[in-house]
């Protein structure tokens, strides 16, 4: 990464459904002995209030959206809080944002794209989201949000473990890879997990694409589906033409956006000797060089795509016009 990326604030967007386990995950992160200083950023409605012993017994700071669910107040409350958390002096390790059981995490990413001081300053992390391994199956059936919270994830704890046996396990790890098969699931029991599996992460930069799947650049493409949420990736071993590309993914997007949660690329463009990362969250797009492509690193161009009503054909035809 560049070396101004080395100075962002790290942010964390902390979700889960209803009764996943979240809170417990935060009060953890905050009582853990890691020297570490954290702005929290939490729901009023949520499980966790701000005179909860354990938050204000902890060495960090809370504040409250004021009011109710964040993902419908994004643009103004997290904006302002963070834009005010940014000028202070004394600083902060990372930002913890902490989302309704009820949110679609899309709209807290967001911000980091849209609000320019916000993304010079911060970077998203990971959006980390804790799932009830009793009860996940369900919710996937009857809540959206749910399975928002689970296509959006780069990390996943599958939480509870210890109320459902092995079989039942695989099972929902089954329908969460259908849903999402780029996530790091770890499986935990009261959210217990080592730090720094959650925090400090950069899995939204896509760095470690190969390292999440190590299948990813066999076959050209695939696609993983449950119901309607699906997850199609394509990969290209010939270089792309950036004058194609970038006005496909931008008319793609803005046709197409309201069904994709997620778009993230590695790419190899023609006569360019830096990797170029992309990411997107609906829209909203956002990317930059990330570094040189290294002397035995194959210059293959990988692309994925998470969302809905996804027609995978028209999406590798559309990518493969783009090669040079």
């Amino acid at each position: 990464m560049a070396e101004a990326e080395t100075t962002k604030i790290p942010v964390t967007v902390l979700t889960g459904y209803l009764g996943a386990g979240k809170t417990t995950l935060l009060n953890r992160i905050l009582s853990e002995p890691h020297g570490k200083k954290f702005a929290v950023v939490v729901n009023e409605f949520g499980e966790i209030g701000i005179d909860n012993d354990l938050v204000v017994g902890a060495d960090e700071e809370v504040f409250e959206m004021n009011n109710g669910c964040i993902c419908c107040t994004v643009r103004g409350d997290l904006i302002r809080i963070i834009d005010g958390l940014l000028k202070r002096k004394d600083g902060f390790d990372g930002i913890i944002v902490e989302t309704t059981g009820l949110a679609d995490p899309a709209p807290v990413a967001q911000t980091f794209f849209v609000d320019e001081t916000v993304g010079a300053k911060t970077t998203l992390d990971a959006v980390v989201t804790v799932a009830d391994a009793k009860w996940l199956k369900e919710r996937l059936k009857d809540a959206p949000e749910a399975k928002n919270q689970i296509a959006f994830a780069d990390v996943i704890l599958l939480n509870k473990t210890d109320l459902v046996s092995e079989t039942e396990l695989k099972d929902v790890e089954m329908r969460i890879r259908a849903i999402n098969p780029f996530a790091r699931i770890h499986r935990t029991q009261r959210s217990d997990i080592a730090i720094d599996k959650v925090l400090g992460q950069g899995a939204f930069d896509l760095d470690r694409i190969t390292a999440i799947d190590p299948d990813f650049l066999e076959g050209g493409h695939k696609h993983f589906h449950d119901e309607d949420m699906r997850s199609v990736s394509f990969s290209s071993d010939k270089p792309l033409d950036p004058d194609k590309f970038f006005p496909w993914i931008q008319e793609l997007t803005q046709r197409e956006g309201p069904n994709i949660l997620r778009s993230k690329g590695i790419l190899a463009f023609k006569d360019d000797p830096d990797r170029f990362v992309f990411q997107g969250v609906h829209m909203i797009l956002d990317g930059d060089h990330q570094r040189p492509w290294k002397a035995d690193e194959p210059k293959t161009s990988r692309i994925v795509f998470i969302g809905r009503q996804l027609d995978d054909k028209a999406l590798h035809a559309g990518f493969l016009s783009c090669v040079a």
